[in-house]
């Protein structure tokens, strides 16, 4: 879709990412919050694949992994399946209407959610239930602002 990347866009949008991802925010509210960084790869490697991909879902990944002091590797491995993913489909996502879009971004951050899930269990997380979703779905209603924002960004800043 873009013929060149705004990297003031992308920085910024790492930034909102990350301060997104820890910002406070009341205790019953946090099942709730997007899944932010799970959006900026996503947004990124559908918007411009030739320029972001599998490494740069695995280093936000990382990053991820850090930031919420999770095991490393579970966000770094969950991040770079959904890039992988983006990138096989994205010539296709391309052509879908907005709502289809954000189901598409409901199911492939629930993938990453559930990846996620799945491996705290393995490691010994007592948490059961499929409260772990949320953020897929909240990701999936936040989409059409943060696709249409940093759109807009990136065709004024480039």
């Amino acid at each position: 879709m873009f013929s060149s990347v705004s990297y003031p866009t992308f920085l910024l949008s790492v930034i909102l990412a990350l301060v997104g991802s820890v910002a406070l925010f009341p205790q019953p509210w946090l099942i709730w919050r997007p899944e932010w960084i799970g959006l900026l790869v996503f947004y990124w490697v559908f918007r411009a694949p030739h320029h972001f991909g599998i490494f740069f879902a695995a280093v936000m990944g990382l990053v991820l992994d850090v930031i919420e002091s999770a095991t490393l590797g579970v966000n770094m491995l969950a991040m770079a399946v959904v890039a992988f993913l983006v990138l096989t489909t994205h010539q296709r996502l391309r052509m879908f209407p907005l709502p289809q879009q954000c189901l598409m971004v409901f199911l492939l951050l629930g993938i990453n959610q559930m990846l996620v899930h799945f491996i705290k269990q393995v490691l010994g997380d007592t948490q059961s239930g499929f409260a772990y979703l949320w953020p897929a779905l909240t990701s999936a209603v936040a989409w059409p602002l943060v696709s249409l924002v940093f759109d807009t960004l990136n065709r004024k800043l480039r």
